[in-house]
């Protein structure tokens, strides 16, 4: 399948998307985006592991929640079905890391609809595991977001939020190892 000769519908952050009539097929590239902003550099290889951690993890939850992915086409593509997008980014999180610890060191302690206790280190394990979505944004930064943001917005349903706090509570955090 080629994608060379087909102009994209949709070109991502770090993905392509072309339509295929019935399916979609989708690109990953070696682009780099951090904090929203694509670098001029790109890193060989990083579409062939980005392509290959999805199909993996599409594939691993198929049975938790239904999905769009069909098959992977070769080591940077894969065959998608079409599918209308939620336009938010869910991040589960067990451990206090990331943009989530940087807005807890400046001190935040109310963050995407939880409280957390004062006192936690780096990299701590919270207190339960937390559904943070965030906007998902063509271009510009992506927001945090509360239950109550997401549906005010339309982001998605009320029976949709259910829906992911139910995966959310049968899920445990694994111990490191």
């Amino acid at each position: 399948m080629q994608s060379d000769n087909l102009p994209p519908i949709k070109k991502g952050k770090v993905r392509d998307l072309y339509d295929l009539g019935d399916k979609l097929l989708i690109v990953s590239s070696n682009r780099i985006s951090a904090f929203d902003v694509n670098s001029v550099t790109e890193i060989e290889g990083k579409g062939k592991s980005l392509n290959s951690l999805s199909a993996w993890w599409f594939t691993k939850t198929e049975n938790i929640f239904p999905n769009h992915f069909l098959e992977v086409l070769n080591s940077s593509k894969m065959k998608v079905k079409k599918a209308e997008r939620i336009d938010v980014e869910w991040v589960m999180r067990g451990y206090l890391y990331g943009s989530m610890y940087r807005d807890y060191a400046k001190g935040k302690r109310e963050l995407y609809g939880y409280t957390l206790p004062t006192g936690l280190n780096l990299a701590e394990k919270l207190p339960e595991i937390m559904l943070t979505p965030t906007t998902k944004a063509d271009v510009g930064h992506d927001m945090p977001l509360t239950r109550k943001q997401a549906i005010d917005t339309r982001l998605l349903t009320q029976d949709e939020w259910k829906t992911l706090k139910k995966l959310r509570s049968s899920y445990t955090t694994p111990t490191p190892k």
